[in-house]
């Protein structure tokens, strides 16, 4: 018995960590507080005004943050991938080595915002306005797909989304 008793244990002390997400901190980063290394999966920030919200390090997979206004907002490192950042407002937000994969990025402004090695495997920027974005390469446009209205930086393309749906 007692050893079928620290083989459980051990189990349990091996065991993956939970990625459920977290709804007091999400609840607090509704209110406009910092959150650094949250778990705000799926998160509902949507039509939010979180100017200056510090969110590095947050996992925000499948967070909601379209409509938003998250100005000089910090997305250090943070995991948005497959988020929804339908015309939201991010001017001048950190997004350094941030994952963006798979995010809908679709008619939102990024004026300033910081790319440098952020991931864009995926992500649908049509109709942003990324003209003056910081760090944005052609490998990581090559990765992402937008149309006409997408505005970038001189001297860089982005492959039509249009074209990806027909393969």
């Amino acid at each position: 018995m007692r050893n079928r008793l620290v083989v459980m244990l051990c189990a349990l002390a091996l065991a993956p960590v939970s990625y459920a997400q977290n709804a007091s901190d999400i609840a607090s980063v509704q209110s406009g507080h910092d959150c650094e290394g949250c778990n705000l999966f799926q998160a509902e920030l949507s039509y939010r005004d979180l100017e200056k919200v510090n969110l590095s390090g947050s996992r925000l997979r499948q967070a909601d943050l379209s409509l938003s206004t998250m100005n000089d907002a910090n997305f250090r490192a943070a995991n948005l991938s497959v988020a929804n950042l339908f015309a939201g407002r991010f001017t001048s937000a950190d997004f350094r080595d941030a994952d963006l994969s798979q995010s809908n990025m679709v008619g939102a402004y990024f004026g300033s915002a910081d790319f440098h090695g952020a991931k864009l495997a995926g992500a649908n920027v049509s109709g942003a306005e990324m003209a003056t974005a910081k760090g944005l390469t052609q490998a990581q446009l090559d990765q992402a797909c937008g149309d006409e209205a997408t505005e970038l930086p001189e001297g860089l393309r982005i492959p039509s989304c249009r074209k990806l749906l027909r393969r």
